[in-house]
């Protein structure tokens, strides 16, 4: 961590983060999930460290990692489907042009009745 601080023992270096105001912390979790525009990712079984310095927080995460593409969930297209009475190709357009937002799919395709 610190230049010089090999082999320090781990209460002293508690010690010395407590005294320079930093504050480190593990957190328990099941899951992580990163959401990106264009793909998700999902850690399952993860180490989550927290590390509190200067009133910011850093989070560390290990675990074993899934990556997704995202996309337009079948669910999704269907809900569009029966709420603004149109075909599947129309509802993923207008989820697609309105980046996943079923509200707005809805209303966009209700409006241009």
């Amino acid at each position: 961590m610190f230049p010089g601080m090999k082999g320090m023992d781990p209460r002293a270096m508690q010690r010395m983060m407590k005294q320079m105001g930093i504050k480190n912390e593990e957190m328990e979790a099941e899951r992580v999930v990163i959401e990106g525009k264009t793909k998700k990712i999902i850690i399952e079984n993860p180490s989550v460290n927290i590390v509190v310095m200067q009133g910011k927080k850093t989070y560390t995460i290990m675990g074993d990692e899934t990556e997704q593409e995202k996309g337009i969930s079948r669910e999704d297209i269907e809900m569009v489907v029966k709420q603004a009475n149109v075909d599947e190709k129309k509802a993923e357009a207008a989820l697609k042009k309105n980046e996943g937002d079923i509200a707005a799919a809805i209303l966009e395709l209700k409006g241009d009745e």
